[in-house]
């Protein structure tokens, strides 16, 4: 299937399916990054595993609509408080509902990745969460400062070392260079198909430093309930060697969700090496459709 998009009010979100049956599940990405990062041979490996696949670009992101940011909006003033935000994360969450309602799907299995949205369909929505995934994630209920202490901040730093961008290659390299940090250590980086999806993120929509800023303040214009709401079956996916969220980010994630499986991948970064695509696909939870 190509292109298609589904309505949330005025917002308009751009999503894509692959597979034509099995058990429905919607890919949800966090800050920043298109629906292309979700690797095409990852979706097709679901698809073999009996899943139908959405992915879909959040607003504010690649083909779906964007909005115009109050200049000189930091992303920590936003994080804070600072300015009134564009939208919010139940905003966000109503984006994927969407999705959702366009294929028809009265519920679905959601996996996240370095997601608070995913976190936040769950306790806002369960009817529509079957089963839920949660990778390179730490709590979204803990507010600025418990998640702060979740976070390394090495990675930071260096990225805001990165040559400034301004040309289209410059956003691509960028693209590029800030995966790299992000990426697995303990496995091969994967320089084809990153630079590959980075000139393709480029070409759907010009990366936007705005984006940030509102999806963070998005996230705290939302005020959550507690993780012990979630009734999904839920498995949290860590990397031991994640540069950007510690191991603790996850383990708190799966303590506070009721019943939630716990795994933890040596050598794995922030994000989903093929290596442990199987194995991480043979432990999500599947959930039957209700009668």
């Amino acid at each position: 299937m190509g292109i298609a998009y589904a309505a949330n009010g005025d917002t308009k979100i751009a999503y894509e399916t692959f597979g034509t049956a099995g058990e429905p599940l919607l890919l949800v990405l966090g800050l920043d990054y298109q629906m292309v990062w979700w690797h095409d041979a990852f979706c097709a490996r679901l698809v073999e595993a009996g899943f139908h696949v959405a992915r879909y670009d959040n607003r504010d992101t690649g083909l779906s609509t964007h909005f115009p940011a109050p200049a000189g909006t930091s992303p920590w003033r936003a994080a804070l408080g600072g300015g009134r935000p564009a939208y919010t994360m139940a905003d966000m969450v109503g984006d994927g509902l969407a999705v959702m309602d366009a294929l028809g799907w009265a519920g679905a299995h959601v996996l996240g990745g370095t997601s608070a949205i995913a976190q936040a369909m769950a306790l806002l929505h369960p009817e529509r969460v079957r089963g839920l995934t949660l990778c390179m994630s730490a709590p979204a209920t803990a507010g600025l400062l418990g998640t702060l202490r979740h976070l390394k901040f090495g990675i930071f730093r260096e990225i805001r070392k990165l040559p400034r961008a301004t040309t289209p290659q410059e956003k691509v390299e960028y693209l590029i260079a800030t995966y790299r940090l992000q990426a697995s250590p303990g496995y091969p980086f994967p320089e084809e198909w990153v630079r590959e999806v980075a000139t393709l993120s480029e070409q759907r929509a010009p990366y936007d430093p705005g984006t940030t800023q509102r999806h963070l303040a998005a996230g705290r214009a939302t005020r959550l309930p507690p993780l012990s709401g979630i009734t999904a079956p839920t498995l949290v996916v860590s990397g031991a060697d994640d540069p950007m969220v510690k191991v603790s980010g996850g383990r708190a994630l799966a303590a506070q969700i009721p019943g939630a499986r716990f795994v933890l991948y040596p050598g794995v970064g922030h994000d989903l090496p093929e290596a442990i695509w199987d194995d991480m696909i043979a432990r999500m939870p599947r959930a039957e459709a209700p009668a």
